[in-house]
């Protein structure tokens, strides 16, 4: 079953951010384009260069009024060890949410009930609430925060622009295609 469309549910996290601990609601995500970047732990191997990556490009998401939240199950309290204790996720400015329940992760499916994780998943939220892209991949393989970022700026320019649509490698500047019955067949 797609998540596309699907409505986040309300939720109350905590969240480690610059040095403090603060409550993160649906609320906040409103009014605002939002990244839930699920990780399966903290202090792991892959996660890390992920988040590290996130963190460099965090400026760049900012400008286009898109918060991050780097996600995992592990709480508040483990996110700023890790951050205390890692050169790379001392980097990191955005919210580190705190999901120990599950919730979010199981109201997204990628709760892995086994492990006590969450997969690598990846969810771009509008402005709603509403999931408008997600990708959800095997916990060994990282993912590049250059092609998330693209991936932001597409589902924004569609949101704006119904009538056209943003092909592969599309990036802001570049020409977008208008579906129309002269275009079938001509790409």
């Amino acid at each position: 079953m797609s998540l596309i469309g699907k409505e986040i549910k309300e939720f109350k996290a905590q969240a480690y951010q610059n040095g403090e601990f603060k409550e993160i609601t649906k609320e906040d995500l409103l009014g605002k384009w939002n990244v839930f970047f699920f990780y399966p732990a903290d202090f792991t191997f892959v996660c890390p260069t992920e988040l590290e990556d996130l963190a460099d490009k965090y400026e760049e998401f900012k400008k286009i009024n898109c918060e991050i939240y780097s996600v995992s199950c592990d709480t508040h309290f483990v996110h700023k060890a890790w951050h205390d204790a890692s050169q790379r996720i001392q980097k990191i400015q955005y919210p580190m949410l705190a999901d120990p329940t599950a919730a979010i992760a199981k109201d997204l499916d990628v709760y892995i009930e086994t492990d006590g994780l969450a997969e690598r998943g990846t969810f771009i939220i509008n402005p709603e609430g509403k999931v408008v892209a997600y990708e959800v991949i095997a916990g060994n393989v990282g993912r590049n925060s250059e092609e998330l970022l693209r991936r932001v700026q597409a589902s924004q320019f569609v949101a704006e622009h119904g009538d056209e649509v943003c092909p592969a490698k599309w990036k802001p500047g570049e020409e977008t295609l208008k579906p129309s019955l002269d275009l079938v067949g001509m790409l």
